[in-house]
Formats: C-alpha cells, structure tokens, sequence
C-alpha cells in the first residue's frame, strides 16, 4: 500500500493497572496490516453492530478483521448469514447440532438447521477496538 505513513511503535507496554514510568524506546513501526493480516486475497474489514458479542470483547462500532481462509471449528468467532442477514456469533457444534452463540446473556443462541441454511463468511482473527471520547 502507497504512501502510508510510518507509525511510531513502542517497546514498552501500557499499564493497565497502576502507572509504570515511561522510558520510551522506539522499536520501530508497526503496520497493522502486517500485524492482523495473514492471507490478504482472503481477509476483509466489517464493523460490528450491537452488542451480542459484548462478552467477547466485541462492541458496538469495532472493526473486525474476518479471514476467509481460516478453517472454521467449534468455538470460533465467525460470520455467518441467515436468511440474507449477516451475523457475528461464536459457533458450536456438538453432535449433529449447530448453533450460534452470542456473548451477551440478553440474546438467544440460533440452532442452524436445513431450513435455516446459514452460510459461513470467515473467521474473525482481530477485533479493532474504537474508543470514542
């Protein structure tokens, strides 16, 4: 990608907790593409909608990045669409049964079935957080 400018990035990390003192030693940049994608022709940027997934850390407004290519197993965080609606749910496959799960305890999991006929659209591999001020 052209002309994209050169982001400082940081040795040191960040307390979370009770403040550290900063040395600031610069490690160099940091490319966020380098950082969360893995298979480019493969991967695509959504922004989240609601807060379903809340407990996953996914809130309302964040930038998911979905990988295509990655296999998608039980437990996985994923894209999927029903009836022509898109969806981000975690998957679970017990037995012979499917389900998406959301991560807030004020929605239902979907049982996927024949009739519902759910497609999969990837693999979400990094949540972008925007904290607005």
């Amino acid at each position: 990608m052209a002309n994209q400018p050169s982001i400082p990035f940081f040795a040191e990390s960040v307390a979370a907790g009770f403040p550290s003192p900063a040395v600031g030693e610069l490690n160099g940049t940091l490319d966020l593409n380098q950082l969360c994608v893995r298979h480019p022709a493969a991967t695509y940027f959504v922004r989240a909608r609601g807060d379903s997934m809340t407990g996953a850390g996914i809130d309302d407004g964040d930038i998911l990045v979905v990988d295509r290519s990655v296999t998608v197993t039980n437990g996985a965080i994923i894209i999927a669409a029903l009836d022509g609606e898109f969806t981000v749910k975690r998957l679970e496959m017990k037995d012979k049964h499917v389900r998406l799960l959301p991560e807030n305890p004020s929605y239902h999991p979907i049982e996927i079935t024949p009739a519902t006929g759910a497609e999969f659209f990837g693999v979400v591999t990094f949540v972008v957080k925007c904290v607005h001020a």
